[in-house]
């Protein structure tokens, strides 16, 4: 696999994820993650794995308090029910009226037009990034359009995940091709990507720069871990293992100029 930056050099892309990946180690920022059942245990354990502190209540109750003690939110429609629709409904104005950064993860919206109406509204209140794979963008912007038009649409940094990883804010544009094939066959992976996004979000100035750094850290862990692996199970494994150990130099050695 490789790297290959359309405007925005590889070599500034790892030393922004070698920085912020240190920062967040240092900080441990608490992160707001609603998302499915299916999606906890790896999302919460792959922010654990980087120093971040997560929490995952849905209870429409006592989520703006978590917000309110969080320096990001991420919220994640995937196996979205009554509960947690509430709950997003009270946590994003929250987020939005502290200041507080969150992405956008529109899962499935291709599949259902009530989730795609929601998403689309959520996407109105502008999220700092949206996390999506190019079916859900084409339901979101419509068919034929680039993600940097999305992005320049809503003033959000979108992240296009797929065989190339794309991050645009509709000016820069940065592009990756790495990562193991052993990442589709476990589930939520992308999720936990999207909740990776909000820790880095939570110690970055720039979403923009917090979105590479994410997809850097997450796609060179994604191939140290590959290269043990024997399979799934011990891709997992291996791959929260990676994140915990990943270091400036691994981001270089894997991600610089091949």
């Amino acid at each position: 696999m490789h790297t290959a930056s359309e405007d925005f050099p590889v070599e500034r892309a790892t030393a922004i994820a070698g920085t912020l990946l240190a920062r967040l180690r240092r900080e441990r920022p608490p992160v707001h993650v609603l998302t499915s059942p299916v999606a906890m245990p790896l999302s919460a354990n792959v922010l654990l794995a980087v120093g971040a502190e997560p929490s995952m209540t849905s209870r429409p109750e006592v989520v703006t308090e978590f917000v309110a003690t969080s320096r990001a939110l991420v919220v994640n429609l995937g196996m979205l029910d009554a509960e947690r629709e509430r709950a997003i409904a009270c946590a994003v104005p929250a987020a939005i009226a502290q200041d507080r950064p969150w992405l956008l993860d529109p899962v499935k919206v291709e599949q259902a037009g009530t989730r795609r109406r929601f998403a689309l509204d959520l996407l109105r209140q502008r999220p700092a990034v949206l996390r999506a794979n190019h079916a859900e963008i084409a339901c979101l912007a419509g068919a034929g359009q680039e993600p940097g038009a999305l992005a320049r649409a809503f003033g959000t940094v979108v992240m296009a995940t797929g065989m190339v990883d794309r991050v645009t804010d509709g000016t820069r544009c940065f592009r990756i091709g790495m990562g193991s094939p052993l990442m589709q066959r476990v589930t939520a992976m992308g999720c936990s990507l999207s909740a990776l996004t909000g820790g880095f979000l939570a110690v970055a100035n720039d979403p923009f720069e917090a979105a590479v750094a994410a997809i850097l850290v997450f796609d060179v862990a994604g191939e140290i871990a590959a290269d043990e692996a024997r399979g799934p199970g011990s891709f997992q494994s291996g791959f929260l293992d990676a994140l915990y150990a990943l270091s400036r130099d691994d981001l270089e050695r894997r991600a610089g100029p091949r």
